[in-house]
């Protein structure tokens, strides 16, 4: 695939040709200048640009950065120039920031990065190489975004620009409209720099202002509201080391862990929360010894008791669930979850791949469910979001509007090492709260684990391996956003619209510019 660059002049203000610049020797300051200059190369400064903006390193400035070049690199190109550039840029974002996958599914790790840098690149396919440009990236972009949160295997919503952004001033925009509306903020403010780099100055004007009205908007935006409520949360984070499987890990020693933990759960909590899947049976939980014990914990605390269960159904389906205890040990509400982490909760294609790699796979698949994720205590009705299913808008707001007036996120991140997936996870918590106007609260066994404000901000998060008890007055809220009553949709739409909008404008841009006459 050729990435030779065309000679014609971009347009809004662009000028000159992007020709390969003539051979210098080899580490001279031209020749430097020369490989910089590459369009190649600055596809790979854009993805890292981007992918920096995104946690653990959290830079979220330099997204704006990896756009300008992204806006550059595709003016005045072929079709083919488009897509080569944009997956440069796709694979360069995605090699480090889901790096992680591979301590999952090293293939399916590769095999991600391939799939998701190209799927970037076909989506900049749509962007109209000269007028119109401006409209069509951001609208392509939005689109490509929305699509990796619903496709393939469910939907697999990683290193979106939303991520990076709600730790800098664009995050109230999730309130009106998700991470989507996030994402075209973020590309319109970096397209507006490009214009101004080129002196274009009516487009760079025109696309701040638009930026700062939707996030004047999101300031005087619904926001939820406040019960006059207020209840004492504690949450258990029994520690531990990290990088284990459940396969070669003690399942009974992660039980004790947290049941020792739970002894520091001071008197006079309303609720106490546990991790995802610490409880490990090979049939129902509440006909084994662990269901006992949870029982007299529970009328010890005096205080309802949600618990994350791994349950046994057959020789190749488990149960994934969080139950609830009320204070004199009677069994609840039972949420199983409904978001699974493919190649990790269940093999897309295990039979082609059991034929090549039968060791890599897990032995069972989880059971699915449809519930809304509405969990039902006595202290309040919790919006539950299982580990995984937090990075999906959709399934805290199918929870909210279910009627959850705080949301709860337990999750098990300890099949990893460091902090690459606990630092996503906290800022996809941190949009899930912005976006719904509900408290969260986040646990996992070996961290991170945090309350989550409606602003976004989180408070008392525990470290990585350590056991860790925290509690503190959490408000109930209820009311919706415009994101909790009207979701993806609106964003959706205006993306497509932008760029049919940006195509109408290069076809009239090329009517202008044909000759009349012979």
């Amino acid at each position: 695939m050729s990435d030779t660059p065309t000679t014609a002049a971009a347009d809004d203000g662009a000028a000159g040709s992007e020709a390969e610049p003539a051979p210098d020797p080899v580490g001279g300051p031209a020749g430097i200048r020369g490989l910089v200059g590459r369009p190649s190369v600055r596809a790979v400064a854009a993805g890292l640009l981007i992918a920096a903006s995104l946690p653990p390193w959290g830079w979220w400035p330099l997204a704006f950065g990896g756009i300008v070049l992204l806006d550059r690199l595709l003016a005045a190109t072929t079709w083919k120039q488009r897509l080569f550039r944009g997956s440069v840029l796709g694979w360069t974002l995605f090699t480090p920031t889901i790096f992680w996958m591979s301590q999952l599914t090293a293939p399916g790790y590769v095999l991600a990065v391939v799939f998701f840098g190209f799927l970037v690149g076909a989506f900049c396919t749509l962007v109209p190489p000269h007028a119109g440009r401006a409209l069509g990236l951001i609208g392509a972009w939005v689109l490509c975004e929305s699509l990796r949160t619903a496709w393939p295997f469910g939907g697999v919503p990683l290193s979106l620009l939303a991520v990076g952004q709600v730790a800098g001033p664009l995050a109230p925009v999730a309130r009106i409209g998700g991470v989507l509306a996030i994402a075209a903020v973020t590309v319109a403010i970096g397209v507006a720099l490009s214009a101004a780099i080129a002196r274009d100055w009516r487009k760079a004007g025109a696309l701040v202002l638009a930026g700062a009205a939707v996030v004047g908007l999101a300031l005087v935006a619904p926001r939820g509201e406040a019960t006059g409520e207020e209840i004492q949360v504690a949450f258990v984070q029994g520690g531990g080391p990290q990088g284990t499987r459940a396969i070669n890990t003690d399942r009974r020693k992660v039980f004790e862990r947290h049941l020792r933990a739970s002894e520091d759960v001071p008197d006079g909590m309303d609720l106490v929360l546990w991790p995802e899947n610490v409880v490990d049976t090979d049939f129902d939980v509440q006909d084994a010894k662990e269901g006992t014990e949870l029982q007299a914990l529970a009328r010890r605390l005096g205080a309802p008791l949600s618990v994350g269960t791994v349950e046994g159904i057959d020789d190749v389906n488990f149960r994934n669930s969080q139950q609830v205890l009320d204070a004199a040990g009677n069994w609840g509400d039972r949420y199983v979850k409904v978001q699974r982490v493919p190649f990790g909760e269940w093999v897309p294609f295990r039979s082609l791949i059991e034929k090549v790699a039968p060791d890599t796979l897990a032995a069972r698949d989880a059971t699915t469910s449809h519930q809304s994720g509405l969990l039902r205590t006595d202290a309040a009705p919790l919006a539950t979001t299982i580990s995984w299913e937090v990075f999906f808008g959709h399934r805290a707001r199918a929870a909210v509007e279910a009627g959850g007036e705080v949301i709860y996120n337990p999750t098990n991140g300890s099949t990893y090492t460091g902090t690459f997936v606990q630092t996503q996870q906290i800022a996809s918590s941190r949009l899930r709260a912005i976006e719904n106007g509900r408290w969260l609260v986040q646990v996992a066994p070996t961290g991170f684990s945090a309350f989550v404000s409606p602003e976004g901000k989180v408070e008392q998060r525990t470290a990585t391996k350590e056991r860790a008890v925290r509690h503190q007055a959490v408000p109930l809220r209820t009311g919706f956003t415009w994101y909790t009553r009207f979701g993806d949709t609106p964003t959706r739409v205006i993306a497509a619209l932008l760029l049919a909008g940006a195509w109408a404008l290069a076809w009239l841009s090329t009517r202008r510019r044909r000759p009349i006459g012979p």
